[in-house]
């Protein structure tokens, strides 16, 4: 009757039938097999835990440095209008709209362009130009600015043949062979019409680079040029008119949002353009491999599943005896049942604790060392990195739990079937 009154009626094991539990566990010179079992089963939890929050790591990394990246040269959100001349002519009004709503942050006109570059030689390569305000205090919708590495922010040149000053990203200097203070050529994206022939001839600009950017984005360090907004408008011909309207907001992934309100309050023909689906393609890809690798990595957790299945049904296999005795000393089936519940349970504990200590340790190294170099030319960045997220972690752990727990299921009513008589008289 002590026995009974020890167990509990909730389905939640009691401290003896724990007691039982952690016995059936330990290694005995009979029951080595089963402690091997043991064993492998908990390794099996510990691995694929450990995999899941690494590879989630991983894609959480992905995404974060990426955004982070992307918005260092590009502002969270651009106004522009329809239209193949993509000139917006009031942006003043615009700015002005801008400004207003709530969640805008900061706000200035650019101008956006492509053209030809040159350092003299033969080489030649295009190139994308976006521009800065010469006032700091418009400046800031971009990390730009921060990102000079060598040389200066300076929109006034030191050599009288300059037509202003630029800033190129390191690796189209490096191509170049040019560092602060040469000049390179740059060809006018709006050829003058010659009024002999009548036919567009290039206009070439010389600049003088002012600083190299290194802001970690292959795109921006391969092909991005800086250069003073006034400049740019005569540069490309716009006269008084910008390309857009950049815009920095107070949460990054609201951009899309705000950018809607901000289409209503402007109305046609302004519309908006946020970061995110500028870059969709890029960001949907990282989602679906984040997703596909989170399922091949729950399939290993499956199979390690099955090895607490395996392990349990050896132990009901030669614990039949001793679950017999204690069937006739009072245990009832619901308390057997328990009892191998109780395994599943300490098994996956012990594995989904090894796996999350061993999974942490890697992933942080990962990231605070950079062990893991990619190609900055195909993912745009050059290391691996990771950013553990309480929510993945969380669903892992409650998810590996709950599949070590169903794992019982199986042993625990094959032990709960055994009748005293029979299982005393088990050979």
């Amino acid at each position: 009757m002590k026995l009974r009154r020890g167990a509990s009626r909730f389905g939640v094991p009691s401290r003896l039938e724990l007691r039982v539990a952690l016995r059936y566990l330990r290694s005995r010179r009979q029951s080595r097999l089963a402690s091997l079992t043991t064993v492998i089963a908990i390794g099996g939890v510990a691995v694929g835990v450990m995999a899941l929050i690494v590879v989630l790591g991983v894609m959480n990394g992905m995404l974060d440095d990426l955004r982070d990246r992307i918005l260092v040269g590009s502002p969270h959100l651009r106004i522009l209008t329809y239209g193949a001349g993509l000139r917006v002519d009031d942006w003043p009004h615009v700015l002005e709209v801008v400004r207003r709503d709530p969640d805008v942050v900061r706000a200035a006109p650019e101008v956006l362009s492509e053209s030809v570059i040159s350092a003299g030689a033969d080489f030649a390569e295009g190139v994308m130009i976006q521009t800065l305000e010469r006032d700091s205090a418009t400046r800031g919708v971009t990390d730009l600015e921060h990102s000079v590495v060598q040389g200066r922010l300076t929109f006034e040149p030191t050599k009288p043949q300059a037509d202003g000053t630029v800033l190129l990203g390191f690796r189209l200097a490096e191509r170049l062979s040019v560092f602060p203070g040469d000049l390179v050529t740059l060809v006018s994206p709006n050829p003058k019409v010659s009024a002999a022939t009548g036919m567009a001839q290039p206009e070439y600009w010389r600049f003088e680079v002012a600083g190299l950017l290194k802001t970690g984005m292959f795109q921006y360090d391969n092909k991005l040029v800086i250069m003073a907004r006034d400049v740019a408008q005569r540069f490309t011909g716009l006269g008084d008119a910008v390309s857009a309207v950049e815009v920095r907001v107070r949460d990054p992934w609201k951009a899309q949002e705000v950018g809607q309100r901000l289409e209503d309050a402007l109305g046609y023909p302004y519309r908006s353009l946020d970061w995110q689906r500028q870059n969709s393609a890029l960001f949907s890809a990282l989602k679906l491999e984040k997703l596909m690798m989170g399922l091949i990595i729950f399939f290993i957790m499956i199979v390690a599943a099955s090895n607490i299945v395996g392990t349990l049904t050896m132990i009901v296999s030669e614990k039949t005896r001793e679950i017999g005795i204690l069937r006739a000393m009072g245990f009832t089936g619901q308390a057997i049942g328990r009892v191998f519940l109780a395994q599943g349970a300490i098994v996956g504990g012990i594995g989904i604790a090894l796996g999350l200590v061993g999974g942490m340790s890697v992933a942080l190294a990962v990231d605070r060392w950079h062990w893991i170099k990619i190609d900055p030319e195909v993912y745009l960045i050059d290391h691996l990195p990771v950013t553990i997220q309480a929510l993945d972690v969380t669903v892992v752990v409650v998810a590996s739990l709950l599949l070590a727990i169903l794992a019982t299921l199986y042993p625990s009513r094959r032990a709960t079937a055994l009748t005293p008589v029979e299982a005393i008289r088990h050979e």
